[in-house]
């Protein structure tokens, strides 16, 4: 085992680990301040229009219908392509949307690359002149990488350029944001290089994969693509404890918060999350409010003044 195994082995643990965590921290807040905001992909028959169960009379007596299909199509449609952005700044979603395809379409190459490793571990060939499955996997992961690779390339310094150039942006950039897309664009520059010129069929790179599976040694003839699978391997690990690890708190922000109206009935987990929120003390210092008593106390205090 070398040092680039080593690597790769430590940014896909780390990745994982980081990523879980992230998660964790999301399950693990205060119950949220809800937003109310309409429509609810899940209401059944009321989405279209922004409607809700609350229209109903006596609501609470009767059961919450929700359309989990309609709810699907939705968060396709966001994560995908991209919706909410291209609705409300089409000039970024020009360039967003196939850098964030290009991320999928990557880490569905990085997905076959691992399923061709499996499949010739396991004595199956893999290649334009093998089976059926040998072959559909070749065709498909040098399609997946040739493409992701380009479009999340041609996205990332698209985002760069108009982060640099739009007055209107400039001013809530951090630098974490430029390097963020240079190291993308850097990584996927490197990784088009390093296959068109030493391994125009992945077929190396599948060998490498493999022998982290089979805990093999491995040697690259090309320092190109050792170049290439270290910045892939440091992107891995380094994407989960950046910004761009929002796609971990998405899932949050739409079930959890803007698409959450569940009930806050007697002796529902919600009253008791709230509950417990309400015995948290105060810790401001501001003169109108009783610092260190609960807020239930100062909610009392308040209502009474």
């Amino acid at each position: 085992m070398n040092w680039l195994q080593i690597l790769t082995y430590v940014a896909v643990f780390g990745a994982f680990v980081a990523m879980a965590a992230k998660a964790l921290r999301y399950i693990k807040a205060p119950e949220h301040f809800r937003w109310e905001l309409y429509p609810v992909p899940h209401e059944k028959g009321r989405a279209e229009y922004g409607g809700s169960y609350l229209e109903e009379l006596n609501w609470w007596t009767k059961p919450a219908e929700q359309d989990k299909l309609h709810e699907l199509k939705e968060m396709a449609a966001e994560v995908l392509l991209l919706k909410g952005v291209f609705h409300h700044n089409k000039k970024v979603w020009i360039f967003s949307f196939p850098f964030h395809l290009g991320m999928y379409i990557s880490i569905g190459w990085l997905i076959l690359l691992l399923f061709g490793a499996i499949l010739q571990t396991a004595g199956v060939a893999v290649g334009t002149e093998a089976g059926v499955l040998g072959a559909l996997v070749q065709v498909l992961t040098v399609v997946c990488g040739y493409a992701g690779l380009a479009l999340a390339g041609v996205g990332a310094l698209g985002l760069f350029f108009w982060r640099l150039s739009s007055r209107g942006q400039r001013g809530y950039n951090s630098p974490a944001d430029y390097i963020n897309l240079l190291f993308v664009a850097l990584a996927v520059g490197v990784g088009l290089v390093a296959q068109l010129s030493a391994d125009s069929g992945f077929v190396a790179l599948r060998g490498y994969v493999q022998s982290l599976i089979s805990f093999a040694p491995f040697e690259f003839g090309s320092g190109l693509l050792v170049f290439e699978v270290a910045l892939v391997s440091l992107l891995i690990l380094y994407i989960p404890l950046s910004r761009m690890s929002h796609f971990v708190a998405k899932y949050f922000l739409y079930h959890s918060i803007r698409w959450n109206d569940e009930r806050n009935e007697r002796g529902s987990e919600i009253e008791k999350h709230i509950a417990a929120l309400l015995e948290q003390k105060v810790g401001w210092s501001a003169p109108h409010v009783q610092t260190g008593q609960p807020w239930s106390e100062v909610v009392k205090e308040t209502k009474h003044e």
